[in-house]
């Protein structure tokens, strides 16, 4: 294919994604494949000769379409949105025609300065403490990671890296010997990273990457599945009458079964006060703010205020997902860090091939340095993009009107409480409901079953798609209305949807 040709096709291939997105409401939400429908349909070896785009174009609608689940659609209410835009996609073609590894600044300067510039400019949107800018007066600064759960990984080897180095003294074991090594190896054993029963799966995925110990701090409905002060102090009690020692946390800004914000006040308070490591003291506790999906709703000047964004100061790192509900296509996780040395102190590895004049001299930001991976895409381009063709206004109409959808279901499930309870929310665009019926004398057992039957009919429909939770052995439904294209008509059309299921679930 030459520039013509791509001229060509390129043209015939963007006309067919509007396509797409004109009519994504005539398709069905979730793919209905069988597994392995793929293998049957394409060859068991690549093409020898190379085959005409058309020839390609045509398989995108009658091979790959019928097994995609349409992320996209709105009537998609499941898990959280996985974000678009026109905007994204085309910074992400620019990003494909302007292809390098851009582990260093010199492999292309303007892939690292915007990715400096624009995290700044989202930290500031988002009312980040100063701290978290690259200008800010502990350098810290912000990194495109892939995923929340990289982020995390991340931030866990930083913390990892500084509590050892905290915590075991040089003066007494020389760097390099057998003895520092003995002594690393004795701590790692005793070290143990925390989260909740709410937290996402990715921290304990990193302590198992990590070798360390995990706990789960337990959380319930009486706290609204957030994690509170006084608990964590007994947690952190309670590990070292054990012999162990906490070095990391995760607490959350919008867990993913109930959007619930732990008690960051709470938190603050604790840890200035711990007997042990106080806050500010070597082997303090570092504590990362997993805000991947609520931290876009931060665009609100109202919801910084509600989650009292300025204590996050107090902590380490955080981290939001734009390609969650800020209209950036997957993936562009933005973890921030309130000092760039721990980052650098803990994932600097120099080889010769490396060297150049501006990163030797100390003159630039190396993002290799940041991340587990070498080399890194120009994933700054489509956030510039999203940035640039919203505005700042843009965003916070587009989050408010997602918010509002919430509600406005919400209130519908109010309406019938012959139908639904409301269990938490709503929440950030996020309620968590089941089917009614304690009063009337229903065990758990029996509502679970009913609320179950209820989801499962809502989805066979095909019109819209919801996933379940259980909390406190409660089996539930999530509702999310935070789509890009979902409108009022379509929260309306998946209540309708829904009533007229639970009136068949429950006649039957």
């Amino acid at each position: 294919m030459d520039s013509q040709g791509f001229r060509e096709a390129a043209a015939t291939a963007i006309d067919e994604i509007a396509g797409y997105y004109d009519n994504l409401d005539d398709r069905n939400v979730v793919s209905t494949v069988e597994p392995g429908y793929l293998r049957k349909l394409l060859p068991s070896e690549a093409p020898v000769e190379g085959e005409e785009w058309t020839d390609i174009q045509k398989d995108i609608e009658g091979k790959i379409l019928p097994g995609i689940t349409h992320w996209q659609h709105p009537g998609f209410h499941a898990f959280f949105p996985c974000a678009t835009s026109f905007p994204s996609i085309l910074g992400e073609l620019y990003s494909a025609a302007l292809s390098g590894a851009c582990f260093n600044w010199i492999c292309s300067p303007a892939v690292t300065e915007l990715e400096t510039i624009v995290l700044d400019w989202l930290a500031k949107v988002l009312g980040l403490p100063e701290c978290y800018l690259s200008t800010g007066p502990t350098r810290g600064g912000g990194v495109i990671q892939g995923s929340a759960s990289e982020a995390v990984l991340t931030a866990m080897v930083a913390a990892r890296d500084k509590y050892l180095r905290e915590t075991v003294p040089l003066e007494q074991f020389p760097e390099g010997s057998e003895a520092r090594e003995d002594a690393i190896a004795h701590k790692r054993s005793k070290m143990v990273a925390l989260a909740t029963t709410a937290t996402h799966s990715s921290t304990k995925k990193a302590a198992i990457i990590l070798g360390v110990r995990f706990h789960t701090i337990p959380v319930h409905a009486d706290t609204n599945y957030s994690l509170t002060g006084p608990v964590l102090a007994k947690t952190l009690a309670d590990l070292r009458a054990r012999g162990l020692e906490p070095f990391f946390m995760t607490a959350t800004l919008g867990t993913t079964d109930t959007c619930a914000v732990d008690d960051f006040a709470g938190i603050v308070s604790t840890l200035k006060s711990d007997p042990v490591h106080p806050a500010g003291s070597p082997g303090e506790l570092w504590v990362h703010i997993d805000a991947a999906y609520a931290g876009s709703a931060l665009v609100l000047p109202s919801v910084q205020e509600q989650v009292s964004i300025s204590l996050i100061e107090n902590f380490h790192s955080f981290d939001m997902n734009m390609h969650k509900w800020l209209l950036t296509n997957f993936d562009a996780s933005c973890l921030y860090v309130r000092d760039r040395n721990w980052f650098i102190q803990a994932l600097t590895i120099n080889q010769a091939v490396y060297g150049n004049k501006a990163s030797e001299g100390g003159l630039v930001t190396d993002y290799r340095e940041w991340q587990i991976p070498l080399g890194r895409r120009f994933r700054s381009l489509k956030i510039w993009f999203v940035l640039r063709s919203y505005g700042v206004k843009g965003l916070q109409e587009y989050i408010s009107r997602t918010i509002k959808l919430g509600e406005e279901f919400a209130d519908q499930l109010k309406s019938r409480p012959d139908l639904f309870e409301i269990l938490t929310g709503p929440s950030f665009a996020l309620t968590v409901f089941r089917v009614a019926g304690k009063e009337q004398g229903k065990s758990e057992e029996e509502l679970n079953a009913l609320t179950k039957a209820v989801c499962e009919k809502i989805n066979a429909s095909g019109r819209m798609w919801v996933t379940s939770t259980v909390l406190d052995g409660r089996f539930a439904i999530r509702m999310v209305t935070s789509v890009r294209t979902t409108e009022k008509e379509h929260v309306d059309r998946a209540w309708k949807i829904l009533v007229e299921a639970a009136e068949e679930v429950l006649k039957a």
